[in-house]
């Protein structure tokens, strides 16, 4: 195996595993800090297979003026995150037979 197949496997993995993290994420600024992570492993990986004008648009277009907007609007939203969790132990008992 050569070293450009070594690192695609490595930003494949990490990528997938920041794509599961944001769609699991319950705190929506990590969910947004965590497809930033996605989008800037996704333009490496768009580095390496030879595609530096997409990849490069990728980091300006997406990162650096969609997910700004996003994590503007979320960080606005001001959830409270304390009432969220105020049943929780109300519940848990239910939460072992799934």
């Amino acid at each position: 195996m050569n070293i450009e197949l070594i690192t695609f496997f490595i930003f494949s993995g990490l990528l997938i595993f920041t794509s599961i993290k944001v769609i699991s994420s319950s705190n929506p600024v990590l969910s947004a800090i965590n497809l930033v992570f996605s989008f800037f492993l996704s333009a490496v990986l768009w580095l390496l297979l030879g595609a530096e004008f997409l990849s490069i648009i990728l980091i300006l277009v997406y990162v650096g003026a969609v997910m700004v907007l996003f994590l503007f609007v979320v960080m606005m939203l001001d959830i409270n995150f304390i009432k969220l969790r105020e049943g929780f132990l109300q519940y848990l008992p239910f939460s072992w037979s799934l």
